[in-house]
């Protein structure tokens, strides 16, 4: 206890380790929060964006703070539920045979561009005889828009750009052909060229049932230009679950393959030490081959032709990695302390082979195992994400080399949407300099020979 606390003591000198640990600590905060909040077979599930998933979402969206720093305010995505979500009132009158339901939204339209696109789903409850819903918008202005009559069954989407009679009612309205439905229902009418029209808008649907026993429900949905904390992607997926699952993944990738291969390497080390001979001289043309080897390239292949899990990838990286010159540099430190008088003595009181070894030799090397260990996790992450980049990441997991690789192919660049591409990789960057910050502390703490330089 006391030597942990001495190392904390001395942690505590060192701004860059301050910084570095604050950062990694977020990182394990973000981890925790994550896997609380959004459970990983959620995770999975919102990642493969089926319709009932990514309905709400519009495509390629920014993430809504972009407002913030922008001079012109991009629309806002939303969806509400009749009945459900206030301002969204839903009022039923019985009839004879059926009822009469009203149904109200007011909302507010200031952006400065137009959105995306509208829906209505509407869902409808019948034995033989489907309700007919009415829908009719009113502008800032007053002026009544109609928008559809249909006849509804146990599902409909409408899709207020795809019809074509609706597009006709706007271009008669503004006297003019308008360019889409979204421009026709958000301009001034009459404006030439068009004109947004601020203000509150009211959605009214009235749904008429001919059953007792018959219901409808309806969602309203907008796809802004704008849409969650990190936006949307081109499969309309909100990247929130990407980049928050993503701290968890990059972290067990990068700890698991740095302990594994270090702690691995120093065992091997110690033991081929040890007992010496073929043992030693096998460990060391292992060594020697494996360090020969195109390490990246045999994970490329890997992932080309056998399995692009990341576990598996994992597994290689992980048995790639434990001959490495590591082995020989603790080689050359278990090599003075196999000399020690320590090292005779407890021979003389005939401690065996593995005792010697477990106790006596590896305690020695541990203070300076560490600091590689921690400066080795980034490297482990950015290995990750360079997979994924590649296009050789597990597909089925989100990950923010996974989120490049998606942005890159896309054309996220050359189309602007930098949002795409920034985001991962700031947190790749965060990842790296927090271990990196540590780990460089942790050297200097735990070589005497840095300590003045």
């Amino acid at each position: 206890m006391k030597a942990l606390r001495d190392t904390f003591k001395e942690i505590s000198h060192y701004p860059s380790a301050i910084v570095g640990s604050l950062l990694i600590l977020l990182l394990v905060a973000l981890t925790i929060y994550t896997m609380i909040t959004i459970p990983y077979k959620e995770a999975i599930r919102l990642w493969r964006a089926s319709e009932d998933v990514v309905y709400k979402n519009p495509k390629n969206a920014p993430p809504e703070w972009f407002n913030r720093f922008s001079k012109k305010q991009l629309p806002v995505s939303f969806a509400v539920v009749a009945g459900e979500d206030e301002g969204f009132t839903k009022v039923t009158t019985p009839r004879a045979n059926g009822s009469t339901i009203e149904y109200e939204y007011t909302y507010n339209f200031a952006a400065d561009d137009y959105p995306q696109e509208m829906f209505l789903y509407i869902t409808s409850k019948y034995k033989t005889k489907n309700p007919f819903v009415a829908v009719t918008l009113i502008n800032p202005d007053g002026e009544e828009i109609k928008i559809v009559d249909v006849g509804t069954a146990a599902r409909t989407i409408y899709r207020f750009s795809q019809d074509d009679k609706l597009l006709t009612r706007l271009n008669r309205l503004h006297g003019r052909k308008v360019q889409n439905a979204m421009t026709g229902i958000y301009s001034e009418l009459k404006s030439d060229p068009s004109v947004l029209n601020r203000g509150d808008y009211t959605l009214k649907i009235i749904a008429t049932t001919f059953e007792p026993e018959s219901d409808v429900n309806i969602e309203f949905v907008q796809h802004g230009q704008v849409a969650g904390l990190f936006g949307t992607d081109h499969l309309r997926r909100d990247l929130t679950t990407a980049m928050l699952w993503g701290a968890p993944i990059a972290l067990a990738f990068g700890l698991v393959a740095a302990v594994g291969t270090s702690v691995l390497s120093m065992l091997i080390a110690a033991f081929g030490t040890w007992y010496g001979g073929w043992v030693d001289e096998l460990i060391q043309r292992i060594t020697e081959v494996n360090m020969v080897l195109p390490y990246f390239s045999i994970l490329i292949m890997v992932g080309t032709f056998y399995s692009r899990s990341i576990w598996v990838l994992l597994v290689v990286t992980v048995a790639l990695g434990i001959f490495t010159g590591t082995i020989k540099t603790d080689r050359a430190i278990f090599l003075q302390v196999k000399e020690s008088t320590y090292i005779e003595a407890a021979k003389a009181y005939g401690a065996g082979n593995g005792r010697v070894i477990m106790r006596y030799m590896i305690p020695r090397i541990v203070p300076l195992l560490i600091p590689g260990l921690v400066s080795a996790v980034p490297a482990y992450v950015f290995l990750e994400a360079s997979l994924a980049i590649l296009g050789l990441g597990d597909p089925t997991i989100p990950t923010w080399g996974k989120i490049i690789d998606d942005a890159r192919t896309q054309g996220a660049l050359y189309q602007g949407w930098f949002y795409w591409i920034l985001e991962p990789s700031i947190f790749l960057m965060i990842t790296g300099l927090g271990f990196a910050m540590l780990g460089f502390a942790l050297d200097r703490i735990f070589n005497p020979r840095l300590r003045g330089m």
